[in-house]
């Protein structure tokens, strides 16, 4: 798979996407844990990307 689309992504969108996975997490929380753990761990590896693609930035 060719991800070059990721890498020419700002860190600022991976942060976004962080964000907008955590308020959906808060907001499906007590209606499905399923979900509320699946975008939680998403938010999580968006955060990641984000912070790596930071730091090689610099």
């Amino acid at each position: 798979m060719n991800f070059s689309s990721l890498k020419n992504i700002a860190p600022i969108y991976f942060y976004l996407m962080s964000i907008i996975s955590f308020v959906l997490a808060n907001v499906v929380r007590d209606s499905n844990s399923t979900i509320y753990y699946f975008l939680i761990l998403i938010g999580l590896v968006f955060f990641v990307l984000g912070f790596l693609k930071r730091i090689k930035t610099k």
